[in-house]
């Protein structure tokens, strides 16, 4: 058997060896006058004295100097006796003299009889973990000071709901609240109605936490209504452990930005509008000069006729080709002005680029004088292409007399063709080469802006290379220039190949005849060109009434019998598109040739058009074409 007494020896060394194992903690015991009976290996750790160097000294061996004469180690042991325990942090001294900071804890130990037997102490040295908490202290404090002190930013926190936290000295100045106002307030308090029955506010704390930022710039609602542009940044914040804890906000006012990049967007504007004035101007200029002079010829050729009665037929024969001449001249810039606007009307047709320019080369020839050689050097079996013909036709003289221009004292012009492949499409590409002046390469940058010239004021109108240019990428192609100074131009035209092929040419007896007696009715609003309609009607053998607008002509067909209208398309009240709808309507089979040389309706492919488009101006000829192609397709 063992006595109690042996029981309790095991459990007190064991305890020893408990209280030796810590190395975190002083763990030590003072007698009632305070002095140190035990010591352990944390003791020894901390403070630097082994066991039997300070076992019997008094533990205010540890305090500073100042602390010993203020008497603090007795008050600690007083109070601890009267407390029973004494707790306090404050600095201590190691064997060495070094100074640590101490968390101490001092429990007075009684007996059963109540007798103080001394004092249990406990120390911990708390140095680098109040050095981290000051440290951190100190970097949030310079944070706060940092973030208080920029103004040009509202910088503030939400929690997970979107409610403020903090509140900047900037977030006061941009937005005119101050801290008091606006904690624990929703911050959609500063977006617009509009945007908060929307739900903005919420859509942008779900992007912040799905995309892990929301960025965007918006107008924003200051504290006295007023409303400004803001750049937003919304970032979710994070704790350590990963938990979603807010939002970080970060404002900035850009309205100054805003109200620059408008005024900018409005001096724009108004520099663009002056351009176009001036391109107007130096439009209206070219084209007076142009007209002017073609209405000297015919103004010239009219009134010498009219004079002259007994003119020869020759001569008389002369003048009137050049009027004519000079009248599709006239033509000519008009179509340029139309393919400019976008109403010029798209013939398409499939041809051989060699087989055309073949023939055209005498005409040309002939358009420039002695002074210009033309060469053509066309490729044989060429790709065929599927283009306007008088588009074609309109650009081959602008790119020749821009060339011939360019060569005031003579020179040598080169049409070539050949296949050529761009972008691994097949194509035909037709080539005008000068040996003129060439374009200095500031001005070739410009060559093709409409109304861009370098002719003097009044000598043109700015679109020949425009047109050329357009009239290429109407045709699904592409237009390129290139120049040297002193050596010469080429201008090229790129033109996609097609798979149609062409119609093959019959033999027409009907020349300019239509069927004898035919009954047709002119609408036309112009008195002249329904005067000029009459008369080629007349020459053709046609019975002609007129109307001079679409209802008229309505009511001319419930009296008479007619074979076929014949209507302009732009007219005021019922356009001729319109009227040509009613007549289908009305069952009574007649056929409608429209005429027009301003029209959207003209945008239409031919192949899709609900009635035949004679393009003004035309001739007897086209209008004789035009009538016996109607006749042909038109039930009877």
């Amino acid at each position: 058997m063992h006595s109690s007494e042996d029981r309790k020896q095991p459990a007190a060394e064991t305890f020893q060896l408990l209280v030796d194992a810590v190395t975190d903690y002083a763990l030590y015991m003072l007698d009632p006058q305070g002095h140190v009976t035990t010591w352990n290996a944390g003791a020894r750790r901390f403070k630097g004295y082994e066991a039997d160097e300070i076992v019997g000294e008094h533990f205010s061996k540890f305090f500073l100097p100042e602390d010993r004469i203020k008497g603090l180690p007795a008050r600690i042991l007083e109070i601890a006796a009267e407390q029973k325990r004494f707790e306090m942090e404050g600095w201590r001294l190691r064997k060495d003299g070094e100074k640590f900071l101490a968390h101490v804890v001092v429990d007075a130990i009684y007996d059963a009889d109540g007798t103080l037997l001394g004092f249990a102490k406990i120390t911990r040295d708390i140095t680098e973990k109040r050095r981290l908490e000051q440290a951190n202290y100190d970097s949030a404090l310079q944070l706060k000071l940092l973030v208080q002190g920029v103004h040009d930013y509202a910088i503030y926190m939400l929690d997970t709901d979107g409610r403020i936290t903090s509140w900047n000295s900037g977030a006061q100045a941009i937005k005119g609240y101050n801290e008091s106002e606006v904690l624990g307030q929703h911050f959609s308090i500063f977006y617009t109605d509009e945007d908060r029955s929307r739900g903005a506010p919420h859509g942008a704390l779900v992007t912040s936490l799905e995309a892990g930022k929301f960025e965007a710039e918006a107008q924003r609602v200051r504290k006295d209504g007023s409303l400004f542009w803001a750049h937003v940044v919304i970032d979710p914040i994070y704790n350590e452990a990963g938990d979603h804890i807010g939002f970080a906000k970060i404002t900035r006012d850009v309205s100054d930005r805003k109200q620059a990049e408008q005024d900018l967007r409005h001096t724009q504007e108004a520099l663009l509008q002056s351009q176009k004035l001036q391109a107007l101007g130096e439009l209206a200029g070219g084209i007076a000069h142009d007209f002017n002079n073609l209405m000297t010829v015919m103004q010239g050729s009219a009134d010498f006729m009219l004079k002259q009665p007994d003119l020869p037929l020759d001569k008389r024969t002369r003048y009137l080709s050049v009027m004519l001449e000079t009248a599709e001249r006239a033509a000519s810039l008009t179509s340029q002005l139309l393919a400019f606007a976008r109403r010029q009307p798209l013939e398409p047709e499939v041809i051989d680029l060699s087989v055309r320019l073949d023939a055209s080369g005498e005409m040309l020839q002939r358009t420039l004088g002695s002074l210009y050689e033309l060469q053509l050097d066309l490729a044989p079996a060429l790709w065929l292409v599927e283009i306007d013909s008088a588009g074609l036709e309109a650009a081959l003289v602008n790119a020749v007399l821009n060339a011939r221009d360019a060569m005031p004292t003579g020179g040598k012009i080169t049409i070539s063709t050949r296949n050529a492949v761009r972008a691994d499409v097949d194509g035909a590409l037709l080539s005008i080469r000068d040996t003129g002046e060439g374009i200095p390469p500031e001005t070739l940058k410009r060559v093709f802006e409409p109304f861009f010239t370098t002719k003097p004021t009044g000598k043109g109108t700015g679109l020949g290379l425009s047109q050329i240019h357009g009239y290429a990428v109407q045709s699904g192609g592409t237009a390129s220039i290139s120049s040297e100074p002193g050596v010469g131009t080429l201008v090229e035209l790129w033109l996609p190949r097609t798979a149609k092929q062409r119609k093959k040419q019959t033999a027409s007896d009907a020349g300019t005849k239509v069927p004898e007696g035919l009954r047709v009715l002119v609408v036309e609003d112009s008195e002249h060109v329904r005067y000029f309609a009459r008369q080629l009607l007349d020459d053709l053998g046609c019975k002609v009434m007129e109307s001079s607008t679409g209802n008229e002509a309505l009511e001319v067909l419930k009296e008479h019998e007619i074979d076929l209208v014949f209507s302009d398309i732009v007219m005021p009240g019922i356009s001729g598109l319109e009227l040509a709808k009613r007549i289908r309507a009305s069952d009574r089979n007649i056929p409608v040739l429209l005429a027009s040389g301003y029209s959207s309706k003209q945008f239409i492919p031919k192949d899709q058009r609900e009635f035949p488009i004679l393009r003004k101006p035309y001739k007897l000829e086209t209008l004789a074409a035009g009538i016996n192609e109607l006749l042909r397709v038109e039930p009877t």
